[in-house]
């Protein structure tokens, strides 16, 4: 997006209910602030995450399960 569109999207905001330009900005702060993020995915984390958000049927561990899993792993 060029700095006009991106001039021009901001005139349309400015014409929206305050809430709604409150929302616009705190996306734009948020943005900001995940640029300044010192740890960032990569690719291949992202796509793991994405496709453990579809899971339909995620597996849950107890508590034991993870204190099995961590004993068994010396931690």
């Amino acid at each position: 997006m060029t700095t006009k569109a991106l001039k021009e999207a901001i005139e349309r905001v400015q014409t929206w209910p305050e809430e709604r330009q409150e929302d616009a900005a705190k996306m734009l702060l948020d943005m900001e602030t995940q640029d300044k993020a010192a740890y960032r995915l990569t690719d291949e984390q992202a796509a793991e995450v994405e496709r453990r958000l579809a899971d339909p049927d995620p597996k849950f561990l107890t508590l034991a399960e993870v204190r099995a899993r961590l004993s068994q792993r010396g931690a």
